[in-house]
């Protein structure tokens, strides 16, 4: 029985508990969770929420892969193989977005940098900000980017980016309204804000239950639905343009989610058959998906 309050929703700041999922760290140090789900807001949020001082431990392991850009073992190298691919494709459609046009680009959570490179080599102006000094390193040595610390938003003067960039990162972002003030404050008046995150509403997430991977606790701080997205921009006066699938990250996500569950030889196939099953539900709903691409401009623009 939980004994401790619970802390507010980071979204509408109520205490209006829908539902209560019980999960772990599987990735790390098997540690026990709980998602709550607002009943007002349909935000989903780990609980507890490590501070920004705790939770650097957390991906601090050979597999984390977006830090690590590690290679080891079968599902790395998949993970290697298609992001060469969607790599492609999110700087072309991010590109399409501007026809003909080279602006400034923000990117924030850029991992090891690889988009960000993609960007510069289509001749935009890029800034990139990545709080793990590791991966700021590998950057470096990769592409010779050299990434700035989370702080710089801050700094970055109004109304100066064509593009804000997250790709999965808006889960892991503690002052979640701070940034989102910032991002629309960064955005000229034509600007897009362009936000990828996991969809606990889709037919994987709801299969998995509490061993779906992309909940990822405790790296997860929030675990988005589209309708606590549409919710949030309502807050900052922002509005939704379009959606886009995944397509990728259902296959990705039911794998890693049959190995926590160590299902063996079998429970590969079943993710592919559960992956595959999860796209089709989306294919007339990108909403559906099993992470989402929000593209997001400023109210009345």
């Amino acid at each position: 029985m939980h004994k401790e309050p619970f802390s507010p929703c980071p979204i509408c700041n109520k205490i209006d508990i829908a539902n209560l999922l019980h999960t772990k760290d599987y990735s790390l140090t098997n540690e026990s969770f709980e998602i709550i789900e607002c009943a007002h807001c349909t935000l989903r949020y780990t609980f507890p929420i490590p501070s920004i001082d705790q939770i650097a431990p957390y991906y601090n392991f050979p597999d984390y892969i977006s830090h690590t850009d590690t290679r080891s073992g079968w599902m790395n190298k998949m993970y290697h193989a298609v992001r060469n691919r969607t790599l492609d494709q999110k700087s072309c459609w991010v590109q399409s977005l501007f026809t003909g046009y080279k602006g400034k680009l923000l990117e924030v959570g850029a991992g090891t940098g690889a988009f960000a490179h993609c960007m510069k080599e289509k001749q935009w102006e890029v800034t990139a900000l990545e709080p793990d000094a590791s991966s700021r390193q590998k950057a470096l040595e990769n592409y010779n980017l050299q990434l700035q610390t989370p702080e710089t938003l801050f700094q970055i003067p109004e109304n100066s980016h064509d593009v804000i960039c997250l790709w999965h990162v808006l889960e892991h972002v503690h002052d979640l309204k701070g940034y989102m003030k910032a991002f629309k404050s960064i955005l000229k008046p034509n600007g897009r804000l362009i936000i990828a995150v996991p969809n606990y509403t889709s037919y994987d997430a709801q299969y998995y239950k509490k061993y779906w991977a992309a909940y990822d606790v405790p790296r997860h701080l929030y675990h988005f639905s589209p309708t606590s997205i549409q919710l949030l921009l309502k807050q900052f006066d922002m509005h939704l343009v379009q959606t886009k699938p995944m397509w990728y990250d259902s296959y990705y996500v039911s794998l890693l989610s049959e190995k926590y569950k160590k299902s063996g030889f079998i429970g590969i196939i079943r993710a592919l058959v559960i992956a595959s099953i999860s796209n089709l539900k989306a294919i007339n709903n990108s909403q559906r998906a099993s992470s989402v691409i929000y593209e997001i401009k400023k109210k009345g623009l």
